[in-house]
């Protein structure tokens, strides 16, 4: 069966004594990004969203995606002010 480009790996044959590699998941132990690192990231993919809904993308679901939009950006800010 071929892979979804935008599925998740399977990592349900993982063992915890073999956790794998970095390449298996998002960050590693050692490398995580700080939470602001994450919010700047998540605010990058905000915008990208804002840009693709703007250029007419995804019509069908352009009001629900941009309510969500808005609370992505309201969320980031409050984390943002908390930190």
């Amino acid at each position: 069966m071929a892979s979804q480009p935008n599925s998740q790996p399977d990592l349900s044959s993982a063992s915890p004594e073999d956790p794998g590699t970095a390449a298996d998941t998002p960050w590693s132990a050692v490398e995580a990004p700080s939470t602001a690192e994450l919010l700047c990231q998540l605010g990058e993919d905000r915008l990208w969203l804002l840009r693709q809904l703007d250029s007419g993308r995804w019509g069908q679901w352009r009001l629900d995606l941009a309510a969500l939009e808005r609370e992505l950006g309201q969320l980031i800010d409050q984390a943002g002010e908390r930190l």
